[in-house]
């Protein structure tokens, strides 16, 4: 099978579009079109519904598509292999909680990329269960929680681990010396939360309304280091991962507050689609994100 016809399969797939496919691969767009045809002619089935100039994977579609970078990858090894090749280069996307970026661009990932840097990483921030569609639709290579303990009978999951998380404050509040903070304690303070919909916010809101507390946060935004800043002069309390506010915590800007009534776990988990083939690329940010310290 011409490996130049999978391409223009897969890039008129992650374009819905022949014309834009066209544009990217340098053919005319009556040659895309040719090309998916005898594809489709080949597989015996459609692999694209076009209604009102627009194209959408099939069923099948999809299923071909995972096949389909897959034989291009294989190929890219093979190649390798024949050239003695030992260099790691591709695009590897990762879908994620923001709150993880913060971690996962620290200190440990220079080190990374100078041993990888043909490795370049795409990073798409979205809610969970939009991390597990785009992962179906083939979308991203992998996705990396911040969320409940995820049960997933169709992925792999290579990471799973509970990160420690706390209310804190800034050094000299109310609250910084209190050994007896409740839910409807922290609901007199204004707060600074990461967006409303992401990750491990929904499971704080769950906490609050089974207390019938509501959060009304006064500030919602994905950057953690501007959270802890700003919670560090005393503008706000937020609940974060440990891994983020450790910096502060050690340099006694604020302080983390141990809350009676919340009982809440919040675990990173790491995983891949079953159908999804883990190239040497992806099995390597599978090692580095694996050895990360919280």
């Amino acid at each position: 099978m011409d490996l130049k016809t999978l391409e223009s399969f897969i890039i008129v797939a992650e374009q819905s579009s022949f014309t834009k496919a066209s544009e990217i691969l340098g053919y005319s767009q009556s040659a895309i079109s040719t090309q998916i045809k005898q594809l489709e002619k080949r597989f015996g089935t459609p692999l694209f519904e076009r209604v009102n100039h627009t194209v959408k994977l099939t069923s099948k579609g999809h299923e071909i598509l995972n096949l389909a970078h897959q034989m291009l990858l294989l190929s890219k090894e093979m190649h390798k292999v024949a050239q003695n090749e030992e260099k790691f280069t591709g695009r590897i996307r990762i879908a994620m909680a923001e709150s993880l970026c913060h971690y996962l661009f620290g200190e440990q990932y220079a080190a990374f990329h100078q041993e990888y840097p043909g490795i370049v990483l795409k990073i798409i921030s979205a809610e969970t269960e939009e991390m597990f569609e785009m992962a179906k639709k083939n979308e991203v290579d992998m996705i990396y929680t911040l969320d409940k303990h995820l049960f997933a009978g169709n992925f792999n999951i290579v990471e799973d681990k509970v990160a420690k998380t706390h209310f804190v404050v800034a050094a000299d509040h109310p609250l910084a010396s209190s050994d007896k903070v409740t839910l409807q304690d922290l609901t007199n303070y204004p707060m600074i939360l990461t967006e409303k919909g992401m990750s491990y916010r929904n499971l704080l809101e769950e906490q609050f309304s089974k207390s019938h507390l509501q959060l009304n946060p006064f500030l919602e935004i994905g950057d953690t280091s501007l959270i802890c800043n700003l919670v560090s002069k005393n503008m706000g309390i937020s609940f974060l991962p440990d891994y983020v506010t450790k910096e502060y915590v050690n340099h006694g800007l604020i302080k983390r507050i141990h809350v009676k009534d919340l009982e809440l776990e919040v675990y990173v988990q790491l995983l891949y689609h079953k159908d999804k083939f883990c190239s040497p690329e992806m099995q390597c940010v599978i090692d580095f994100l694996t050895g990360l310290r919280f």
